[in-house]
């Protein structure tokens, strides 16, 4: 079985590839829909993913595409699914397994993920759709008292369950610990709490018995917050986040496949790029996981009409073809 696992999740960090994250909940999708006057309903939700999977040439820069429950069983307008049309481009369908976040009773700012209870049944169900990874996110905040150590344990715990449950589901698990950005921290402080996060982690991951060559790493970059006077400096992050990363992600772990949360398209690009570009001889590819940084864009352009779509889909593929730029450290924005 994990044999088969490595294999799928060495396409998903092929060479200038990685994964267009479309799994956004349907309440997320409308608060993006919302801000540019879409109406969201099921139908207009789907027009846009047709819109994306359809692209022409997606396929020289995406390996695999993170799906929602709702997506995953819906179809082209000519009826073809939108599983069998990743397929048929050689694109791997995945698919987001968590069921949202709730408060901790102990620690009410910080949230816990749902979902475990049911992982196993919804895994076969999803297997039968096609899915062959899956996605799990956990949410750490930054302040000056959080996070709490019980926040920690509790989620990295709970990602170590999933992803032990996702492999004898035959599942590549993307496991994803994701420090927010929101807040004024600098830079330092998220390596602090990044590092203290992924060794929790890995530690985890070891005690549940995962196979680590049959996982990927979906990690925030060690950024400053939002809020933060600190420069978003490529190189300087690129620095942090690799020295991190060699502290504590085992070699064997085929792959990081960043996350693009807080940055803006072309800052997602360019970190990644100096990551790539600065450092070519890491036992990890360092690819990406994009949802926003491929999609904004191109959301902006279709506006939930028709007649742009084919304006969109231009937009779209440029954009997955300047990340993959970046994943080979050959990034410019002439590109």
């Amino acid at each position: 079985m994990i044999d088969n696992l490595e294999s799928i999740a060495k396409v998903l960090i092929a060479s200038h590839k990685g994964i267009l994250a479309a799994d956004e909940s349907t309440n997320t999708i409308t608060k993006r829909f919302d801000v540019l006057g879409i109406e969201s309903t099921e139908e207009t939700r789907r027009q846009y993913r047709e819109m994306l999977f359809t692209t022409a040439g997606i396929e020289n820069y995406i390996s695999g595409v993170i799906l929602f429950d709702e997506t995953i069983r819906q179809e082209t307008e000519d009826g073809v699914s939108f599983v069998d049309v990743l397929k048929e481009k050689g694109i791997i369908p995945g698919i987001k397994v968590d069921q949202g976040k709730e408060a901790m009773q102990s620690s009410p700012e910080e949230m816990i993920t749902k979902g475990l209870d049911s992982l196993a049944k919804r895994l076969q169900e999803y297997y039968k759709f096609g899915a062959r990874f899956a996605k799990w996110r956990a949410v750490i905040k930054i302040s000056e008292k959080l996070p709490t150590e019980e926040c920690i344990e509790k989620n990295m715990s709970d990602l170590a369950q999933y992803a032990k449950i996702c492999q004898e589901n035959d599942f590549v698990p993307i496991v994803e610990p994701e420090v927010l950005r929101d807040g004024s921290h600098g830079i330092d402080r998220c390596y602090e709490v990044t590092k203290k996060v992924l060794e929790k982690l890995f530690e985890k991951l070891s005690e549940a018995g995962v196979d680590l060559k049959g996982i990927l790493l979906k990690p925030n970059m060690i950024t400053p917050g939002e809020a933060s006077e600190e420069e978003m400096d490529p190189e300087i992050i690129a620095e942090k986040t690799v020295e991190c990363f060699k502290a504590v992600v085992p070699e064997v772990v085929p792959g990081v496949v960043f996350l693009s949360g807080g940055q803006t398209e072309a800052q997602a690009c360019e970190n990644l790029n100096a990551m790539n570009k600065n450092y070519t001889d890491l036992p990890w590819q360092l690819s990406f996981s994009y949802g926003r940084a491929l999609q904004n864009s191109a959301m902006r352009t279709w506006n939930g009409k028709d007649e742009n779509v084919g304006e969109a889909q231009e937009v779209f593929l440029n954009r997955a073809k300047l990340v993959s730029a970046g994943r080979e450290g050959k990034y410019s924005i002439e590109i």
